[in-house]
C-alpha cells in the first residue's frame, strides 16, 4: 500500500502529469460554461436569429479559449517539440488538405458574402435553404428533385465548404431577393387578341401588387449602385408572340423567391376566371387531334372449300 501512494505521489510529481490535469480540467470548466451559456441565451435573446448566432460565436470562444489554455499549460514542453511540430505539421496537412480547404471555404463564405443562414442557394446542382454554416460543412434543406417546383423534400443535405472554391454558387436571395419569372398564355386563333391582352394586364397588375413591385425597384437601384449592371425593367409586362397553332402571351413580371409557386397558381385562376366571363370573346387554345372516321370495310370469310 505504501508502494502504490509513493508511486501515485512520484506520478502527480511529474510537471507534465499535472499540466496534463490542469489542461483537461480548464478544458472541462470551458466546455461546462459554454453549456450553460447556450442553454441561457432563450432568457436574454427572443430572436432565432440571435440565439444561433450567439450559439456560433459562444461556440468559438469555447475552442478558441482551450486552444489558448493549452498552449499556455503546454508552452514550455512544446518549445522543444518545434521541428517535430513542424515536420508532423507538414504532413498533416498534406493528409487533411480538404479539411483545410473547407476550413478555408468558411472564412471565404463568412467575410466574403458567398451566403449566409435563411439565403436559398443553388450549389452544385443541389438547391436548397441554408440551415447552418459550419466550419467545415454547410447544411441545407433540399429544395426539389421529386417534388415540384420550390418545396422542401425533407431531406438534410451537407456540403463541405470547399465547395465554394470548386464550382458556382447561384444565390437566390442575395443583394437582390427577387426573382423574373413569366407564363405562357395560349390564346386560339379568331379570339379578340386586344382584349385578351388587357386581361392579361389587368390580372397581372393585381396579383402581383404594386408594393412588390415598388421593393424590387428599390432592391434593383440597390444592385446598380453596387456592380456594374444595366438599369433593367422590373414592372410587370405582357408580350405576343404568333405560332402555327395558336397566339401566345408571354407575362414577365418579378416576384419574392419564396412565393413564386403560389403567384403562378394565383395567375392561371385569375386568367381562366376572366377568360370565362369573357363570352367566348378570348379561349384558352390547345393542341387538338381530329380522328377521321375510318372508312367502311366489308370481310367476306371463304369456307374450306373455298
Amino acid at each position: 500500500m505504501e508502494d502504490l501512494s509513493r508511486w501515485i505521489g512520484q506520478w502527480l510529481a511529474n510537471p507534465h502529469v499535472r499540466s496534463l490535469g490542469l489542461a483537461i480540467a480548464g478544458v472541462g470548466i470551458i466546455s461546462i460554461v459554454s453549456r450553460l451559456a447556450k442553454r441561457s441565451l432563450p432568457r436574454y435573446l427572443p430572436g432565432s436569429d440571435s440565439r444561433y448566432y450567439a450559439r456560433k460565436i459562444i461556440t468559438f470562444l469555447g475552442y478558441f479559449g482551450s486552444l489558448i489554455l493549452v498552449a499556455s499549460v503546454f508552452r514550455d514542453s512544446l518549445g522543444g517539440l518545434s521541428v517535430a511540430i513542424g515536420v508532423a505539421s507538414a504532413g498533416i496537412a498534406f493528409a487533411l488538405q480538404e479539411v483545410i480547404a473547407s476550413v478555408a471555404g468558411w472564412i471565404a463564405i463568412s467575410f466574403g458574402g458567398f451566403y449566409e443562414t435563411g439565403d436559398r442557394v443553388q450549389l452544385g446542382g443541389i438547391r436548397g435553404d441554408i440551415i447552418d454554416i459550419g466550419i467545415l460543412r454547410t447544411t441545407l434543406m433540399e429544395l426539389g428533385e421529386w417534388v415540384e417546383s420550390d418545396l422542401y423534400t425533407g431531406r438534410i443535405v451537407r456540403i463541405a465548404n470547399s465547395f465554394v472554391f470548386k464550382a458556382p454558387v447561384f444565390n437566390y436571395s442575395g443583394d437582390f431577393p427577387f426573382l423574373w419569372d413569366e407564363i405562357k398564355v395560349p390564346v386560339k386563333y379568331g379570339s379578340d387578341h386586344r382584349l385578351a391582352r388587357r386581361i392579361l394586364e389587368r390580372v397581372v397588375q393585381e396579383v402581383v401588387s404594386n408594393e412588390t413591385t415598388e421593393k424590387a425597384i428599390r432592391a434593383w437601384k440597390g444592385m446598380v449602385s453596387k456592380y456594374l449592371v444595366e438599369n433593367a425593367r422590373v414592372d410587370p409586362a405582357v408580350t405576343l408572340v404568333i405560332t402555327d397553332n395558336w397566339m401566345e402571351f408571354t407575362i414577365r413580371y418579378v416576384v419574392d423567391y419564396k412565393i413564386r409557386r403560389l403567384t403562378k397558381d394565383r395567375l392561371y385562376t385569375r386568367i381562366l376566371d376572366e377568360f370565362l366571363t369573357a363570352e367566348q370573346r378570348v379561349e384558352i387554345a390547345s393542341t387538338t387531334v381530329h380522328l377521321v372516321e375510318a372508312p367502311e370495310f366489308r370481310v367476306r370469310v371463304r369456307g374450306p372449300e373455298g
